[in-house]
């Protein structure tokens, strides 16, 4: 009997972060998180990651004109079989960034799934995607490839 109430809390409780993370006023220091065992893996890891991105997310020629910089921020689901699901944008910078950002996280390959009690678990991840024109004045980018000023860039925001 025991191990039925527990199961009922323990799906309760879940039941309840679930409405909870839908609420933007929730107070994010009581929420519970469960660590997986292990997380999800974009084919051949993190570096191949900013690759995907710098090779699959064109800068729209709009944002260009405009002079638009700045961080695009999406949300995707890692599903249990590694496909990605749920693509939104959570944050635009406008010009066409945005859909550039989801165009390419929708085609992704295939992930290796997380694992969360031995098993393949579905997980939720926020990706910034970074657009800057300053970087054509930066003197360290002058002799880069369009790519390899994109991977320079991603290289400097994550050593931050």
């Amino acid at each position: 009997m025991k191990i039925k109430e527990f199961l009922l809390a323990v799906v309760l409780l879940l039941n309840c972060g679930a409405v909870a993370a839908q609420n933007d006023s929730v107070d994010r220091e009581s929420m519970i998180f469960y660590p997986f065992e292990v997380d999800p893996e974009f084919p051949g890891g993190i570096d191949s990651l900013y690759d995907y991105l710098c090779r699959n997310v064109s800068y729209p020629a709009e944002a260009r004109e405009q002079g638009i910089s700045g961080k695009v921020f999406v949300s995707f689901a890692v599903e249990r079989d590694g496909s990605v699901a749920d693509v939104k944008i959570l944050k635009d910078i406008g010009g066409g960034c945005g859909e550039a950002v989801v165009e390419a996280v929708k085609n992704m390959p295939r992930w290796t799934p997380g694992r969360l009690g031995g098993k393949p678990a579905p997980m939720t991840f926020t990706l910034p995607v970074y657009f800057n024109l300053d970087e054509d004045d930066d003197p360290a980018t002058k002799d880069m490839t369009s790519e390899e000023k994109c991977l320079y860039r991603y290289s400097k925001a994550i050593s931050r």
